[in-house]
């Protein structure tokens, strides 16, 4: 049987299973009321781990080319800072979905909830660990004993990946102090005043603190060779992710957003950082449009061209949360993948 048959397949029995769930008054992961697949123009609303980040830049790039309007959808863009607070919003019912990693897919399988990358962003990461221009001795992951290290948040992605490193070069987890630094200015702050030694982050953030000559970057993961050699392996990353329920009630409005998003990621393919950079709201550029646009070429290379999800990425993900995540741990050899994604509406998207 094809990955698709098997999709369509799931879908028809996991469709029976909510209807069934429906009808005995059980919910499912996701509460709150579904959108309009039959009349109008359906609403929906989707919460951005961080909208001004370039790794997340697809959300309001859509928005900004109207491509959410001509695919016949009216979009909420909401913001959180992190990715992990971002997806309990969602599960809260509070949002229909979320642009954040698709990571989180995986770690909530392992938790018994169901959530779904219906079109991904990212091959990579987009990621960087910057150190400190103060910390002396920290040339590569190994040397992350006995140091301060930010990530957006404990739980988020950064802080996934982060463990992974210290992990893969012989560092445990608790020899070195996890710090919530944020993103942005809060990031860059951390940096200055002493907070952190080092930090995983994105652009601009990366861009600005090497400007500034607060931070250089030990490891870059925003892109595919860099990726490769930190992790072993590409690590599907960005991407809009749902819950079952969720797709499985509203298929028509989900082939909305797919078609926005793969228009969208087909229009970056094809345009340089200055024209991405322009089409973007002026306060994003945080005041330096020269440094904007060189973020947005530096992490270019992490965006998929068509929404797919990349060959052997998800086993990557499962290999990284695997090797330290006491939840995804305990339950890896139960985790099915395939429930975790989906190509069947970039496939069809228009």
């Amino acid at each position: 049987m094809t990955t698709s048959m098997q999709q369509r397949t799931r879908r028809v029995l996991a469709g029976t299973i909510a209807a069934a769930a429906v009808a005995t008054s059980l919910t499912g992961c996701r509460g709150g009321a579904s959108a309009d697949d039959s009349s109008g123009t359906p609403k929906v609303s989707i919460m951005v781990g961080g909208i001004d980040k370039v790794i997340y830049l697809p959300a309001k790039l859509t928005e900004q080319l109207g491509y959410f309007k001509d695919a016949g959808v009216d979009v909420d863009l909401k913001t959180e800072p992190s990715g992990a607070n971002a997806e309990n919003v969602m599960l809260a019912g509070q949002v229909d979905g979320v642009v954040g990693f698709y990571d989180h897919a995986i770690t909530l399988q392992a938790q018994d909830k169901c959530v779904e990358s219906v079109v991904q962003l990212a091959k990579v990461p987009g990621e960087a660990e910057v150190v400190s221009t103060k910390a002396a001795g920290v040339t590569a992951a190994g040397d992350f004993k006995g140091k301060k290290l930010g990530v957006t948040s404990p739980g988020s992605s950064t802080d996934y990946l982060t463990q992974y490193l210290a992990t893969k070069n012989g560092i445990d987890t608790k020899d070195y102090a996890t710090v919530a630094a944020g993103a942005g200015s809060t990031f860059i702050a951390a940096l200055q005043n002493g907070g952190i030694d080092a930090g995983m982050t994105t652009d601009p953030t990366i861009a600005t603190a090497v400007d500034k000559g607060l931070g250089k970057v030990l490891i870059d993961m925003r892109t595919e060779e860099g990726t490769q050699a930190a992790l072993g392996g590409l690590y599907p990353a960005a991407s809009l992710y749902m819950t079952c329920d969720y797709v499985e009630k509203n298929p028509k409005t989900v082939q909305k957003l797919a078609d926005a998003f793969v228009k969208t990621m087909k229009w970056i393919s094809t345009h340089d950082a200055a024209e991405v950079a322009a089409k973007m709201p002026k306060d994003y550029n945080g005041g330096d449009p020269a440094l904007y646009e060189k973020s947005i070429k530096d992490s270019a290379p992490m965006f998929t061209t068509d929404g797919r999800m990349p060959d052997g990425g998800p086993e990557t993900v499962l290999d990284v949360l695997g090797t330290f995540s006491d939840t995804v741990k305990a339950k890896k050899d139960d985790i099915d993948l395939s429930k975790t994604y989906t190509t069947e509406f970039v496939d069809a998207a228009k």
